[in-house]
Order: structure tokens, then sequence, then C-alpha cells
């Protein structure tokens, strides 16, 4: 996440055509996804906010997810590599998702699945 949220900064250009330009300002997309990226970085790093970095991390996943599909399907007049990347990413996606939740959910503070399960039951009576 921080090294995906460094190069937004460094390197903005790369992430500009992903924008949509109904959506404004592709710069301001870009910058503001990759300040996300740090923070997401961030709260994955101190055990006090991971779980909710976890949360913020997979959504942050979901929401850039249409960028990625831009990429590759704009990707036709760049190299045979380009396209490779462009569309290798797609798929990685949903592991990248799928180990942020696990990290929310395995994050300390986290309820457990007894305490989940627990307290979907009816109280006992008595």
């Amino acid at each position: 996440m921080a090294a995906a949220g460094t190069t937004h900064l460094v390197s903005p250009a790369t992430y500009l055509p992903l924008i949509p330009s109904m959506l404004g300002s592709p710069r301001a997309w870009v910058y503001g996804s990759g300040v996300a990226e740090l923070v997401c970085a961030a709260g994955l790093a101190d055990p006090r906010t991971r779980r909710v970095a976890g949360w913020a991390t997979a959504a942050l996943f979901v929401v850039v997810f249409p960028g990625n599909v831009t990429m590759a399907v704009d990707s036709g007049g760049h190299s045979g590599l380009y396209r490779a990347v462009a569309y290798g990413r797609l798929p990685v996606q949903v592991p990248l998702v799928w180990w942020a939740v696990s990290v929310a959910r395995g994050a300390r503070g986290a309820r457990s699945r007894t305490e989940r399960t627990a307290s979907r039951r009816p109280p006992a009576d008595g």
C-alpha cells in the first residue's frame, strides 16, 4: 500500500488516464487515492488501527477497480507487456480484497467468530 501510494504521488501521470473526465480533475483523484493508500498503509501497520484500516483498504481496492478496468480496456495502443500487466491486475484485485478483509477480521479488537455467533443467539431463559 505504501509503495502504491508513493507512486501515485511521485508519478501521477501514469494514473491520470484512468480517471474518467466526468469525475473532475484527474490529478486530484490520483493524489487523493495516493494519500488514501498511504493512510491505509499506516493504519495497517499499527495494531490499534489495523481493523478499521483493513476495512478501509478493502473498500479502496473495490473503489479503484473501475480504474484498473479502464487501464486494461484502453491498453490497446501500448506494448504487449503493458497490456499483459493491465489485464493481469484485474484478477489480482480479488485476493487483495480478501486479504484486506482477513486483516480486518483478524485484527486485535475484532470480534471473534465465537462472539459473533453468540451475539446472534437468542438469550437463554431464566
